[in-house]
């Protein structure tokens, strides 16, 4: 076998939602490629002395250019993943696999359906890591859940996550990076992350804490007989989501007096804090020393 494809088609009910979903999926995953993702995705370790340029491309489809889209494909040694738009209305996805032993698997006839079921299980881990950042929407109960005090039935109280704590938004952006972890989530592993974003040391103490507080909110699971722990639905999408909301929406708008910022923004949070100003004049509210 000199190469294999396997693929999978996703039709949408409206072409116009088929557009717009491909244009995020591109723009939220323009980083697929690299070498922590594609271990996840290909599982396979990639290590610093693992052959091949692990990278996400955007080009311009060679076959069925009547579609007038794009090509992502996400290499990993000698293969890739390859998503587009097909006939404006379907995305679809595949795996091309032109050398059997990149998933260590034998390049004889009779290894087809093992070589077949490793590349729908990349097909799979694909959509799902990409089906997270597109979902990050936390229902209603969910999100109050999450940001408040609860306790169960046996009145055990689970501390809240309130979006905004420095604390708890660099817990989500280390969950959001050990998405890409084959080896799953330790005390070790996600105190590292967490000293990283704090700038700051964070103790063991400090982190068990933080895991019992994720585990009771429901958003880790442990693994069996391990000290290892997974993001469960919830988990995922608290993560991305906490983090995409940090990162897009607040630290933007925090730096958007700054000079960098346009200029059109600028103005108009001057004209904001003019009238904020005249508001605490005219209630005759002194200024705070």
């Amino acid at each position: 076998m000199r190469q294999v494809e396997v693929s999978r088609t996703i039709v949408f009910d409206a072409p116009h939602r088929a557009r717009s979903f491909f244009e995020a999926l591109i723009a939220d995953n323009l980083d697929l490629g690299r070498p922590e993702n594609v271990e996840i995705i290909f599982g396979r370790r990639v290590r610093c002395d693992t052959p091949g340029t692990f990278r996400t491309a955007i080009d311009r489809p060679v076959i069925d250019p009547d579609d007038k889209g794009v090509v992502v494909n996400i290499f990993y040694k000698h293969s890739r993943v390859k998503q587009y738009l097909k006939q404006g209305r379907a995305m679809r996805i595949e795996t091309v696999i032109n050398c059997p032993r990149d998933l260590r698997c034998n390049a004889r006839l009779p290894n087809l359906a093992e070589l077949q079921d490793k590349a729908r299980a990349i097909n799979r881990r694909t959509l799902e890591a990409e089906r997270a950042g597109q979902g990050t929407v936390l229902a209603s109960p969910a999100f109050e859940r999450i940001a408040h005090p609860t306790a169960d039935a046996d009145g055990r109280r689970t501390p809240a996550l309130r979006f905004g704590d420095p604390r708890v938004t660099a817990l989500a952006g280390a969950l959001a990076a050990t998405l890409t972890a084959a080896t799953g989530i330790t005390n070790k592993s996600l105190r590292a992350l967490m000293t990283g974003l704090l700038h700051a040391p964070h103790t063991p103490g400090q982190m068990t804490y933080d895991l019992r507080r994720l585990r009771l909110a429901g958003l880790i699971r442990r693994i069996e007989r391990t000290n290892t722990y997974v993001l469960t639905t919830d988990g995922i999408k608290f993560a991305v989501f906490y983090t995409k909301l940090h990162n897009r929406l607040l630290r933007p708008l925090m730096a958007a007096d700054q000079a960098q910022a346009p200029a059109q923004l600028r103005q108009a949070l001057d004209v904001i804090s003019q009238h904020v100003d005249d508001y605490i004049s005219r209630a005759r509210l002194g200024k705070a020393a």
